[in-house]
C-alpha cells in the first residue's frame, strides 16, 4: 500500500491535483469555526444538542453534512445542501421538460453553461430561504437560552422586527454557501474527485471523533445497565459496520451485464469483424438520491412543527411520523422504493440505447432490434431496480434499528447506514478510480495492488 501511495506522489500532475484538493478542503474546515456575526457559537451548540434530543431530524442531517457547522451557527452552516437541492430540482425539471432537455443536448457547451447558471441562481434563492428559517430558529433558541444572539442586533428593530439580525444572517450564510460551491467547482476542475461530494464527505468524516467520544462516554465493559455500552455492544457495532460497508460497496459497484453481439460492417474500404461486448446495468442506478428525497419529505413536517410549535394539529401529525416510529419506518421504505423507480425512469433511457444499438449494428442475442430491445431493457432494469431499492431501504433504516436495539446515540448509529455511509463509500470509490486512471495513463499498474478496481 505504501508503494502505491509513493507512486501517486511521483507523478507531478497528480501530486499537484491532490495537494490543491487538500488545501481547498482545509479552507472549507476553517469556515466551520467562524460564527455568524452576533451569534455565540458555544452557547448555540450546547442548546442545539439539547433541542434535538438525540433524535434524527432535518436539522441534525444538515449538521452532519456541514461537519458540525450548523449547530455552531457558523458562516458555512448551510453547507452545500442548497446547491445539492438546486441540482436535484434542475435535474428533475430537465427530465420532465423536453424543451429544456433539447436545449442542453443541442446547445453543447453553451447549453451546459446555461444549465449551471440556472442552478447557481436557484442555489442563491434556496440559500436565502434556508438562512431566513435559520435566523428564525436562532431567535427561538435565544428565547429559551438568552445570550445566543447579541443584544445589539435584537435592539435594532422596525415595528418589532429584528431586520439587522436577519440581514446579517442571510447575507453571511448565503455567501458561505456560494463560497463552498465555488471551492467544489475548483476541486472538480483542477483537483481530484468531485468537489461537492468531497466537501460533504469531509463534513461527515469530521463527525467521527464526536461519535467515538460518545461511545467512550457510555463505555462500561462490565455494566448491563441501559444507556451504557458494554463489550458485546461494541463487538456487534464493529461487525455490523464491516458487513454493511462491504455490502454497500458490492451493491454500489454491482451491475447486470447484458450481452451484445456486433454484426460485421464496412468502414471505408475495410470490413470490420463483428465481436461481442455487454451493457452494464447498475443495480443502484439512482444512487443516494432516493434516500435524500424520502428523508427530506418526511422530516419536513417535523421541521415546520419546530418553528410553529407543537400545541396544534400539525404538531400532533408530525409526532405520528417522527423518526423511529413504526409509521415513519413504513413510509420511509415506501418512499425510497417509489423515488428509486421514479429517478431511474427519468434518467435511464432504454429507447435511446435501443436506437444507438440499431445504428451501430449491435443487438442482444435472441432479441430483435428496435422496440423489442427497448422492452427487454425496460423489464430487466425494472427487476434490477427492485433489488437496488430494497437494499437502499434496508441501509436507510439501519441507523434507526441500531439505535433501537443497541441503545446507542443517534449520532453514533448514523454512521452504520443511511445517507452518510452511502455518500462515504461512493465518494471514496469514485476518487480512487480517478487516481487509478491517472496512474494507468502514466503506465503504472494502478492504485490497487490486485488489478483494477472492480466496476471500472
Amino acid at each position: 500500500m505504501l508503494n502505491e501511495i509513493r507512486r501517486v506522489f511521483q507523478i507531478p500532475e497528480l501530486k499537484a491535483k491532490i495537494l490543491l484538493t487538500l488545501v481547498l478542503l482545509a479552507i472549507c474546515r476553517i469556515g466551520t469555526f467562524i460564527p455568524v456575526p452576533g451569534i455565540n457559537g458555544e452557547i448555540a451548540v450546547s442548546f442545539f444538542r439539547h433541542a434535538t434530543g438525540g433524535t434524527q431530524n432535518l436539522f441534525q442531517m444538515v449538521d452532519i453534512f456541514s461537519g458540525g457547522a450548523f449547530s455552531q451557527m457558523t458562516v458555512i452552516a448551510l453547507g452545500v445542501t442548497p446547491y445539492i437541492s438546486a441540482s436535484i430540482i434542475m435535474q428533475l425539471l430537465m427530465a420532465l421538460i423536453p424543451s429544456m432537455q433539447r436545449e442542453i443536448q443541442e446547445g453543447g457547451d453553451v447549453g451546459k453553461r446555461k444549465f449551471n447558471q440556472r442552478t447557481r441562481y436557484l442555489t442563491i434563492l434556496l440559500s436565502v430561504l434556508q438562512s431566513a428559517f435559520f435566523a428564525k430558529y436562532a431567535l427561538q433558541m435565544n428565547i429559551s437560552r438568552p445570550g445566543i444572539v447579541a443584544t445589539e442586533l435584537l435592539d435594532t428593530t422596525i415595528y418589532g422586527f429584528p431586520w439587522l439580525f436577519y440581514l446579517i444572517t442571510i447575507f453571511t450564510m448565503t455567501t458561505g454557501t456560494m463560497f463552498l460551491m465555488w471551492i467544489g467547482e475548483q476541486i472538480t476542475d483542477k483537483g481530484i474527485g468531485n468537489g461537492i461530494s468531497l466537501i460533504i464527505c469531509l463534513g461527515i468524516l469530521s463527525q467521527i471523533p464526536t461519535a467515538m467520544g460518545l461511545i467512550f462516554q457510555q463505555l462500561n465493559l462490565d455494566s448491563q445497565e441501559p444507556g451504557l455500552i458494554n463489550f458485546s455492544s461494541i463487538l456487534v457495532l464493529a461487525i455490523v459496520f464491516v458487513l454493511v460497508t462491504i455490502a454497500t460497496i458490492l451493491v454500489i459497484q454491482g451491475h447486470r451485464r447484458i450481452p451484445l453481439q456486433h454484426a460485421r460492417r464496412v468502414v471505408g474500404r475495410k470490413e470490420v469483424q463483428g465481436g461481442s461486448s455487454y451493457i452494464p446495468l447498475k443495480v443502484n442506478y439512482a444512487g443516494v438520491i432516493p434516500v435524500i428525497f424520502a428523508s427530506s419529505l418526511l422530516m419536513f413536517p417535523a421541521t415546520i412543527a419546530t418553528f410553529i410549535g407543537q400545541g396544534n394539529w400539525f404538531g400532533e401529525f408530525a409526532s405520528w411520523i417522527s423518526p423511529g416510529s413504526s409509521l415513519y419506518i413504513l413510509m420511509y421504505v415506501a418512499l425510497i422504493v417509489f423515488f428509486t423507480y421514479f429517478w431511474t425512469a427519468t434518467q435511464f433511457r432504454p429507447d435511446q440505447i435501443a436506437s444507438d444499438l440499431k445504428k451501430n449494428g449491435a443487438f442482444i442475442p435472441g432479441i430483435r432490434q428496435g422496440k423489442p430491445t427497448q422492452s427487454y431493457l425496460e423489464s430487466t432494469m425494472s427487476r434490477i431496480t427492485l433489488i437496488g431499492a430494497i437494499f437502499l431501504a434496508l441501509i436507510a433504516i439501519l441507523p434507526t434499528m441500531v439505535n433501537r436495539v443497541l441503545g446507542v446515540p443517534q449520532t453514533v448509529s448514523y454512521f452504520f447506514g443511511g445517507t452518510a455511509l452511502l455518500i462515504l463509500v461512493g465518494v471514496v470509490l469514485d476518487t480512487m478510480k480517478q487516481v487509478e486512471s491517472h496512474l494507468l495513463m502514466k503506465r503504472y499498474d494502478g492504485f490497487m495492488k490486485k488489478g483494477k478496481i472492480k466496476g471500472r
